[in-house]
């Protein structure tokens, strides 16, 4: 992600159930799909027992126009039906960042 803030960062964290049924290539799907998406700016994702994927935008317009995508709301209704025992959305005003390398 190049960006600088401020931004937004839409945090979803998860606990899936125990059977993939396409979960994997939905996933891909949607972050493509994200990514096609005005003000979309990045996304970070980690899955292991917990899932936490973080999603960077310009504005909370970009993220409600985003939450109504025909496709991405196929994928929200399976996720409630068959992917996850449970989910938590936060959305987050981001006024600073700063990071190590070396």
């Amino acid at each position: 992600m190049v960006t600088k803030p401020p931004y937004y960062a839409v945090i979803f964290t998860s606990i899936r159930t125990d059977a993939d049924h396409g979960y994997a290539e939905m996933a891909q799907q949607m972050e493509n799909l994200a990514q096609q998406q005005e003000g979309f700016l990045g996304l970070e994702s980690a899955r292991e027992a917990i899932g936490i994927t973080v999603s960077y935008w310009e504005s909370l317009d970009a993220i409600a126009q985003w939450k109504q995508n025909t496709d991405h709301l196929i994928a929200q209704q399976k996720g409630i039906k068959e992917w996850y025992k449970n989910y938590k959305v936060r959305i987050c005003f981001v006024e600073r960042e700063y990071d190590f390398n070396k």
